[in-house]
């Protein structure tokens, strides 16, 4: 955690140098700094600054660099970069890039650079290319590269010795080597450690591990980062349905997954995208999030309405406009709890038919008993206030209510929404907010209309 505050402050007063910097005029010395940051703390860098500023740096990041820049930059910025360069820059930044990066960029290029980028490869590094991008980019296949070192099991460890030693590197992030047959079949993986300290007249046969299993092209990449997790994985072969190897992912690109999830969830729940650009024009981000304002409208009319049918009663003791909230309130608190125990269950495939049932029973056990304490603090709280037993008791019986309600709607709004298609972080708060409001206000002046009046 002190490494993560550290790091928050260095990015937050490197930001306000180059801020700085750019107001003074001081190009020269800008384009220094620039040329001594990692590309992915340009994107960063590029992320934080309107769009004035972002061009003005833009222009000062080395030919180099822009390939590998745009590469970390989310989707609404790095379109807009691409839409101010021309052919001829969009060509040297895609030079020198891996082909799993150039799949990630070039859906975002014009039709006839991606076509001279092509044209440029050769026939193998062209097919290569093709066949990664045949993939969907949120599957194995999208995620993978073909950066990867094969053997036969049939040569012996000091034959892939030597092997290694003309070929002069190896690919990042490789600690085994794929073993494959004469048609490309996975058969299993040598670890460079017994490359290392095995007997080199050995054949790879007898060392390679062959109960590791390669990953499915078609594998979503959420479950691929959960394989990752749970096997501390560096580095996995991934095939197609027939066996044949395509390829290989890495924990570089899987911590990109995770992190994007990450940030999917926390912006989805505001019904924004991970991919906005913060300092998009001002009718871009307006349209965008409308549509969320104007669904929380519907829902707030909704429970408007659930109060207007109650209107005499409020109007004979104003006691119940001033704790209504309270039921409401109280209610969300301990749905959102819970919808957020579901969705991340669900995230991280934790939940299925299986324990579905056994997960709602104790939600709902434990929304009764945090009902059960809260109604008797907060009827208790009334009583004391306002001097009424029986407005106490009703707060109480609603509060009741409400809390039983939210945790069975926390847990089955998510579960719902993935059934029918829709994205659980997306749109479950709004649902539930929905719920509990709606409940909350129909239990407590229901029974204040059913028991006063």
């Amino acid at each position: 955690m002190p490494n993560s505050n550290k790091e928050h402050e260095h990015r937050t007063k490197r930001l306000q140098a180059f801020t700085d910097l750019l107001r003074d005029g001081t190009l020269a010395r800008v384009k220094r700094e620039l040329h001594e940051l990692h590309p992915a703390e340009i994107a960063h860098l590029l992320e934080a600054l309107p769009h004035e500023q972002r061009d003005a740096i833009w222009a000062l990041v080395s030919a180099e660099q822009e390939g590998d820049v745009l590469l970390q930059v989310n989707d609404d910025v790095r379109e807009r970069l691409i839409r101010d360069m021309d052919n001829s820059e969009l060509l040297a930044a895609a030079e020198g890039l891996e082909t799993d990066d150039l799949v990630d960029i070039l859906s975002d290029f014009p039709d006839a650079v991606t076509e001279q980028v092509l044209e440029a490869m050769d026939a193998q590094h062209r097919e290569r290319l093709e066949a990664v991008m045949s993939y969907p980019e949120d599957t194995a296949g999208g995620l993978m590269n073909i950066d990867t070192i094969t053997v036969r099991a049939d040569i012996s460890l000091d034959v892939v010795l030597r092997y290694l030693r003309r070929i002069g590197e190896i690919p990042e992030m490789t600690d085994q080597l794929i073993v494959t047959n004469r048609e490309n079949k996975y058969l299993g993986l040598l670890p460079l450690t017994t490359l290392l300290i095995k007997n080199p007249d050995t054949l790879v046969a007898e060392h390679m591990d062959r109960e590791r299993e390669a990953i499915l092209a078609t594998l979503p990449e959420q479950e691929v980062a959960s394989l990752f997790e749970k096997r501390n994985l560096v580095s996995a072969p991934v095939v197609d349905e027939e066996g044949r190897l395509l390829g290989r992912i890495t924990i570089d690109d899987v911590v990109d997954v995770i992190r994007d999830e990450a940030e999917h969830s926390l912006m989805s729940m505001a019904g924004l995208s991970e991919e906005d650009d913060m300092f998009a024009p001002v009718a871009t981000s307006s349209q965008r999030r409308a549509v969320w304002l104007g669904v929380n409208l519907l829902t707030a009319l909704l429970a408007s309405w659930v109060i207007g049918q109650f209107d005499a009663t409020l109007e004979k003791m104003v006691a119940l406009a001033i704790l209504m909230p309270i039921v409401a309130s109280m209610g969300g608190i301990a749905g959102n709890q819970t919808l957020t125990l579901v969705i991340r269950g669900m995230a991280l495939g934790q939940i299925s038919r299986s324990n579905a049932r056994r997960l709602f029973n104790k939600e709902l056990l434990v929304g009764g008993l945090n009902g059960v304490i809260w109604a008797l603090i907060v009827g208790g709280i009334v009583m004391a206030w306002f001097g009424d037993a029986q407005l106490g008791g009703i707060i109480a019986a609603a509060m009741l209510i409400n809390l039983i309600v939210a945790a069975m709607a926390g847990a089955t709004i998510p579960l719902m929404l993935k059934r029918v298609g829709i994205d659980p972080a997306l749109a479950g708060g709004v649902l539930l907010t929905t719920v509990t409001d709606v409940i909350g206000f129909l239990a407590f002046l229901g029974l204040a209309a059913l028991l006063l009046y």
